[in-house]
């Protein structure tokens, strides 16, 4: 692999935090790698109800534009991005179907109030044959977030 290994970065509240540019400034140093943003278009009220991918993008493209930046300074090169599906694991299967990944970094909320941590997202993922890093936000970073 010329490029290195292709390095798929999951992320929302989290995508921009000091723990998750950490851990992808330890990856880039470790060896080639390339990065790509995804960050799940998460679903609110009725949408989670009655159709989750019928809602608009924004909030998933605002998160986007803000932690590309700073991921790419970390990286020491370009970071891609993309949305994907509400449902965090789906996300993480498309992504890895249409484009491939050798790695995944998931980035979350602390324990107490990580949703991804409660439906045990990192071990799921694991489930799919590639090596996952999990990176959880200190409770400082939580705070800032809600």
């Amino acid at each position: 692999m010329s490029e290195g290994a292709r390095v798929l970065v999951v992320a929302n509240k989290t995508a921009a935090t000091p723990a998750l540019l950490e851990a992808v400034r330890e990856r880039a140093a470790r060896g080639p790698a390339t990065f790509t943003l995804l960050v799940p278009n998460a679903a609110h009220g009725l949408h989670k109800l009655v159709d989750p991918e019928d809602q608009g993008r924004g909030e998933a493209e605002a998160v986007i534009e803000l932690a590309v930046p700073l991921l790419e300074d970390a990286a020491g090169g370009p970071v891609e991005s993309m949305i994907g599906v509400p449902e965090p694991l789906a996300a993480i299967q498309d992504a890895i179907n249409v484009h491939g990944f050798d790695e995944l970094i998931i980035s979350t909320l602390p324990q107490r109030v990580s949703k991804w941590l409660h439906l045990d997202l990192p071990a799921k993922a694991a489930g799919l044959g590639l090596p996952v890093t999990t990176v959880v936000a200190s409770s400082r970073t939580e705070r800032a977030m809600a």
